[in-house]
């Protein structure tokens, strides 16, 4: 399997792009610090492929795809794990257009990109990595959560078009981690999962080609709790 993965230099990217080598599949990875890039290609080098791209560099995510097309022949699979999160108390409006160039901005245009690709080639499959969060508001940290009910909602709707679409196999699945060990999940958390074990149960619901998925598996009660719970409770949160 020939495999994309926007964001892969760290958390759960990287973890998935060693996991997929492990298994033999050839990875492509992107990320902003070439440094971290080298030293995963040095793991693998005849599994790997590495491109400096900064998911807000829009004009270039088209590129990036066609040029791994061009070195593998077809691409099989596309993970889009770009995202960053920033707590923000004071509600900086700075620090909400860095995550919205990011979260929403730079990740909607690789989901777009991969999708077209995918209905070129009439068949592949979509990933998206939003979050838990997707599911409420978070007073602490309002536009990654707002972020990722976006990119949530966006990827469904790129599920129903591919339903919808004749003589193409499109398969699209929304990955909703909770708390996982990476930069993002700082202080004392609880089910709080490594990145191994993350990634590992990711890989699962990939090859169940599941529409949407939390990770690790016991978040899918919270989700349940946290869209049945009434607004006196959510304002407890």
């Amino acid at each position: 399997m020939n495999i994309l993965i926007f964001g892969a230099t760290s958390g759960i990217g990287r973890a998935l792009a060693e996991l997929f080598t492990s298994q033999g599949h050839k990875v492509a990875i992107t990320g902003r610090r070439q440094e971290k890039l080298d030293e995963i290609k040095a793991m693998h080098p005849e599994l790997y492929l590495r491109f400096l791209h900064d998911i807000r560099q829009t004009d270039a995510t088209e590129q990036v795809i066609e040029q791994v097309h061009q070195k593998f022949g077809s691409i099989d699979l596309i993970i889009v794990n770009a995202g960053i999160g920033k707590f923000n108390r004071e509600l900086d409006w700075k620090i909400c257009e860095s995550v919205i160039k990011t979260n929403i901005i730079g990740v909607t245009k690789a989901l777009i990109d991969s999708y077209k690709y995918f209905y070129r080639q009439k068949k592949g499959y979509l990933v998206n990595v939003s979050s838990v969060a997707s599911l409420l508001g978070g007073p602490l940290n309002p536009t990654y959560n707002a972020s990722k009910a976006y990119q949530s909602n966006f990827v469904e709707a790129l599920w129903m078009r591919a339903k919808k679409s004749k003589n193409v196999r499109i398969d699209v699945t929304d990955i909703r981690p909770g708390y996982v060990d990476t930069k993002l999940a700082r202080g004392k958390t609880f089910w709080k999962a490594d990145v191994k074990t993350a990634a590992k149960q990711i890989a699962q619901a990939i090859k169940k080609r599941k529409k949407t998925a939390y990770i690790t598996k016991r978040w899918t009660l919270i989700a349940y709790i946290i869209k049945i719970m009434p607004a006196f409770l959510l304002k407890k949160l």
